[in-house]
């Protein structure tokens, strides 16, 4: 058990602050949606006055666009990731506010014309349509119902259909499905102009990406822990050790919608 044993140790003490993927190169891989949501985003920002990236994480994603609008803005949640979206966003002259996920957005009525979100955990559409300026944009790639849950039923055993809770009449939360997120986009007053679902395999290598990947991205398994898992951990390893890869599917869906 000592390969065990060190695996687990080293996906414990990876730093999970920040939203880059890139530990898990050689370790882990995941489709990418056929849109290329950074191009969207870098095509969009190229052409807009003001943007607003809500729920930024580190600030990565829209820290790597070519060209930023010279108004730039976005809020996170998490503490640590606030530091770290500012550092990213520093050269971009960026706002960086903390704000709570379900929280409205402490920014003026018609102030930006480009609003994007990468994965949030929820959308208050409401609060969306506030902030866009007339005819502005909201852009957003999200996380579909179901998203890898191979791996959580196998942590977990087998989950009901829906398991987030609801988070109002104007917002949807992750792991809603494309037609909820269109259907409240609308109910806000937005027009949704593009909508587009895709399910992308993924590869676990080894027992460290899981670790990781599990305190990274923490709805995939409510609570995890190291060793509150240590038995559904050790069978995994097992597996992969005796059978190749562990594969899921993530579900993502892009869409896009206007203010009239």
């Amino acid at each position: 058990m000592s390969r065990f044993e060190d695996l687990i140790a080293e996906g414990a003490a990876v730093p999970t602050e920040g939203w880059d993927f890139s530990w898990f190169t050689g370790r882990a891989t995941e489709q990418r949606p056929s849109w290329g949501y950074a191009r969207l985003l870098a095509d969009r920002a190229a052409k807009a006055e003001a943007v607003l990236d809500i729920q930024t994480g580190g600030g990565e994603v829209l820290a790597s666009v070519p060209v930023a609008p010279p108004v730039v803005a976005a809020t996170e949640s998490w503490p640590p990731n606030v530091d770290i979206a500012r550092r990213n966003l520093a050269g971009f002259g960026a706002t960086v506010a903390e704000v709570d996920d379900r929280a409205g957005l402490p920014f003026p009525s018609d102030h930006f014309d480009l609003v994007v979100s990468r994965h949030p955990v929820v959308t208050r559409w409401d609060e969306v349509r506030r902030v866009l300026r007339p005819d502005g944009t909201y852009l957003s790639q999200q996380v579909g119902p179901g998203s890898v849950r191979e791996l959580t039923e196998f942590m977990m055993g087998p989950q009901p259909a829906s398991a987030h809770s609801s988070p109002g009449p104007l917002a949807t939360t992750a792991g809603a499905t494309p037609i909820a997120a269109a259907s409240t986009a609308e109910a806000a007053g937005l027009e949704v102009a593009d909508l587009r679902q895709e399910a992308l395999r993924m590869e676990f290598h080894d027992i460290a990406a899981v670790v990781h990947f599990l305190r990274k991205v923490i709805w995939i398994v409510p609570g995890f822990t190291v060793d509150a898992y240590r038995e559904r951990l050790a069978e995994l390893h097992d597996f992969m050790e005796r059978h190749g890869p562990f594969v899921a599917h993530s579900q993502r869906f892009l869409i896009e919608a206007r203010k009239n």
